[in-house]
């Protein structure tokens, strides 16, 4: 019998369902009390100020917040993110004041085992709806473990890093074409880079300066090996200067907050996004004002500077890709991160590179190419990261350092100081024009990637993060208690730590 087409059954066809976006909620006020709620909302503050100081993105230091108010019952919190600051609010109800708080995120320093531990820390807190007769007794055992997280000791002591950043410049170089006297140049070089930005970074020294201090320092050993070039005991052409500054340039980029950048303007945090941006272009000019500097005052002085191009790279590809795996695995290590997530961001480093060499061997230009090795890196990030249980952050940031350009950068710079032609600092511009678009490739690639890999994840479904797929990108490891079994609360076991509250981006 055909279906009669009436004006009710149009009306019911055409009617909408429930909103898409839910906005305008009323809070729901708990059974906590006045000194619970300020517990509760001090742990998700402490929570979200580590994340966020330790190198975790905004939205996955927003997630991990609310996942800690909703166990506790403190559903309709508002929560708002910016670079420096994070504020909650909380309305308890008619007849009770709402309940405002705000912490400073004064330092931001990449510190990828203790943000593992943090990040394990919010999830098993929130793993479950909280008792109201058994929160302060919780509240006072997670902020005891945050304790014990913040004020725990480095993965490595400090000299560690400087090796490893040694050691990740020597590897740039030879990924540029630089054979063993490049490499302990650019290794000792490095090493006193670091040490120097270190020592002066503990004075309080602003960033912008510790940039332009360490380009300097590279650009100084380049223009002291350009000096030394007729009394060398060897081919000089075995010791390009410029391979010395690439390398210490690349080192000095990896420090900076490209990816982050990027997944904050993408995942909704347009303030957030903007002053990191921001950040990675004031230190991106702290570089090249270190640079420039030296550059224009050797050239004052007479010493002729010229380009010497190093010469064409013959390295066999299987050596370039170990030495990017090195690269990689070097960050990972500065960055203090765990061993096994070491060793997995050394093989993703390694892939990267031999994407790029693939892509460059068809043509494609070094723009494109290092966008697509570096949206490679963010698939396999988030991918692995659940398989092999480690922090997809690491593999992300760390997999990408192989693919900076710092040559690029180095030559923009030279042509720009350098210009004596007719067409003055075109190439230059464009030089440095060039290696932007690299970068912009890259962040916008890892990021790409990483929401590409998300519904892979073990354990998801669909294409968005689920309740605990942030967090679980974050650590790669399965949910665990944090408390010791006679500690854990008695909720019933299908009870859910978060409700239905959409998530509203604050930054």
């Amino acid at each position: 019998m055909p279906q009669r087409w009436d004006l009710r059954s149009v009306v019911r066809r055409v009617a909408g369902g429930p909103p898409t976006v839910q906005t305008g909620l009323r809070s729901r006020p708990g059974e906590l009390d006045a000194t619970t709620i300020h517990g509760v909302m001090e742990l998700a503050l402490r929570v979200g100020e580590a994340m966020l100081s330790l190198g975790a993105a905004a939205v996955d230091v927003t997630l991990a917040i609310r996942r800690v108010l909703k166990a506790f019952g403190l559903r309709g919190a508002q929560v708002d993110l910016t670079f420096t600051s994070i504020t909650v609010s909380y309305d308890r109800g008619v007849g009770a004041y709402p309940l405002t708080m705000m912490r400073v995120v004064a330092e931001r320093l990449p510190d990828y085992g203790r943000l593992q531990d943090v990040v394990e820390l919010a999830r098993d807190v929130g793993e479950r709806v909280v008792p109201p007769e058994d929160a302060a007794r919780q509240v006072d055992a997670a902020h005891e473990a945050l304790d014990r997280i913040v004020s725990a000791p480095q993965t490595y002591r400090r000299w560690v890093v400087t090796v490893a950043l040694s050691t990740l410049a020597g590897a740039v170089a030879v990924l540029l074409g630089g054979g063993p006297a490049v490499a302990l140049v650019a290794a000792a070089t490095t090493a006193v880079i670091d040490r120097v930005v270190w020592f002066l970074g503990l004075r309080g020294l602003p960033a912008f300066f510790l940039q332009a201090v360490g380009a300097a320092i590279a650009a100084l050993v380049a223009v002291a090996l350009f000096l030394a070039r007729p009394v060398l005991p060897f081919d000089p052409d075995l010791l390009p200067p410029s391979l010395v500054v690439a390398a210490g340039i690349v080192v000095l980029l990896a420090g900076l907050s490209l990816v982050g950048a990027a997944e904050d303007a993408i995942s909704g945090f347009p303030i957030t996004a903007g002053a990191r941006a921001f950040e990675v272009l004031v230190l991106t000019l702290g570089i090249v004002v270190g640079i420039g500097f030296v550059l224009d005052v050797a050239r004052r002085l007479g010493v002729p500077l010229l380009l010497l191009d190093p010469p064409q790279n013959t390295t066999p590809l299987l050596v370039q890709v170990a030495a990017a795996a090195v690269v990689a695995l070097a960050w990972a290590v500065a960055s203090y991160a765990r061993p096994r997530a070491v060793v997995v961001a050394a093989a993703v480093g390694g892939i990267s590179w031999a994407v790029l060499s693939a892509m460059t061997t068809l043509g494609v230009g070094p723009a494109v190419a290092s966008a697509v090795a570096a949206a490679v890196v963010g698939f396999l990030s988030e991918w692995a990261s659940p398989r092999l249980r480690v922090p997809s952050i690491v593999t992300s940031v760390c997999g990408i350092v192989p693919l900076l350009p710092g040559l690029a950068i180095y030559r923009g710079l030279f042509d720009l100081v350098s210009s004596t032609t007719e067409i003055g600092i075109l190439p230059g511009v464009a030089g440095l024009f060039g290696a932007l678009m690299i970068g912009l490739g890259i962040a916008g690639g890892v990021t790409l990637g990483e929401f590409l890999g998300a519904p892979l994840r073990l354990g998801t479904r669909g294409g968005g993060r689920s309740r605990s797929a942030a967090v679980r990108g974050i650590t790669g490891r399965a949910p665990r208690q944090m408390l010791r079994r006679s500690d854990r609360t008695s909720a019933p076991r299908g009870a859910a730590a978060g409700d239905d509250t959409p998530l509203q981006p604050g930054g």
